[in-house]
């Protein structure tokens, strides 16, 4: 545990930072979200084995569909955790020093969200790399929790609250009730993941080579979760599988929502499971209050009619669920009594 907490129940935390699989997200107590970027670094090679940092978050994007050619992107997080410290430290501390951010105090106390059951290693990433970029701590939290926090959810009372966070890397499935999660489910499968499924689709059934971003476009666009209602059709381009040339395709919602139907099945069997794994008296409030969900993956079309219709209990949608996480850690940041419950031991 934390010892400022322990000696002054009275200090809360400064910002928030969800460092998340594809976008990075950061609040400011008083001042909301101030920060909403992909967590995504742009290098460029001035010599052999040398980087040199050229851009982040949205402008690294920008300047990778410019000059893609001579910017090597990269991604420093993977499912959710860090996969490369040093590019995770300097991406944090470029945005802590941003116009907005900078000069707001020399040494803030940070909360960092993370995927349910890391690893103490990679607890112990994510204080190092918050330390290196400025902060005077780093405190951890959940993210099922600060998602639940951010949808309204009672968190503190007995009753059970059940959310389903899709997020890019990861889907949470968290029964939570007293501040605690009593019970969660981490699967796999994220946004990430579903335009992995996309690709693989098209290409095995279509014969085309899509980008991701095409495959994204397609799950944004017309993506669905109940492929035979409502088709809609979006021209596509990309390369044939054959020749190698460039052509352009009609690609149907239907199309793209069976591509994602293993990927939406799984997220329904792992809130099978965590249902059929909590205590029965707050599997009985999760029946009266329903199930909500957050993150990106929850704007699929009528993904919470199919989840709905498949776990017979009420599913809504969280407002602006890609900030509803953000609207939690930047809830917790005022609340220093419920920060010093839910935070991880490390």
């Amino acid at each position: 545990m934390f010892s400022f907490f322990k000696d002054d129940g009275s200090k809360g935390a400064d910002i928030y930072v969800d460092l998340g699989t594809a976008n990075t997200l950061i609040a400011v107590k008083g001042k909301g979200v101030i920060i909403n970027e992909p967590t995504l670094i742009a290098f460029s090679e001035v010599s052999s084995g040398k980087r040199k940092v050229v851009a982040v978050g949205a402008e690294a994007r920008d300047r990778i569909l410019k000059t893609p050619g001579s910017i090597i992107a990269f991604r420093p997080l993977k499912e959710g955790v860090i996969a490369d410290y040093d590019t995770t430290e300097t991406m944090l501390r470029h945005f802590l020093s941003r116009p907005g951010m900078k000069g707001f105090m020399k040494r803030p106390r940070i909360v960092i969200s993370l995927p349910w059951g890391v690893t103490e290693v990679e607890k112990r990433a994510a204080i190092d790399a918050g330390k290196a970029a400025g902060a005077s701590e780093v405190i951890l939290i959940d993210e099922p929790m600060a998602a639940a926090l951010g949808a309204d959810l009672p968190v503190k009372e007995a009753r059970g609250s059940m959310i389903v966070d899709i997020g890019g890397g990861t889907t949470e499935v968290a029964v939570i009730a007293l501040a605690d999660i009593v019970y969660c489910q981490a699967i796999r499968v994220g946004g990430h993941k579903i335009d992995e499924s996309i690709m693989e689709y098209f290409k095995k059934r279509r014969g085309l080579i899509i980008s991701q971003d095409t495959a994204e476009n397609l799950k944004i666009n017309i993506g669905t979760a109940t492929p035979k209602k409502d088709i809609h059709s979006m021209s596509i381009s990309g390369r044939d599988a054959d020749s190698g040339l460039q052509k352009s395709i009609e690609a149907s919602s239907e199309e793209v929502g069976n591509s994602m139907d293993h990927d939406i099945n799984q997220i329904i069997e792992a809130i099978h499971s965590a249902l059929e794994k909590t205590p029965p008296e707050l599997v009985s409030d999760i029946i009266e209050g329903g199930v909500v969900l957050a993150g990106g993956g929850a704007l699929i079309r009528d993904l919470d009619l199919r989840l709905q219709n498949e776990i017979r209990l009420p599913v809504r949608i969280s407002k602006d669920p890609l900030l509803t996480i953000a609207r939690g850690g930047e809830l917790v940041l005022s609340d220093p009594d419920l920060l010093y419950k839910i935070q991880l031991e490390i």
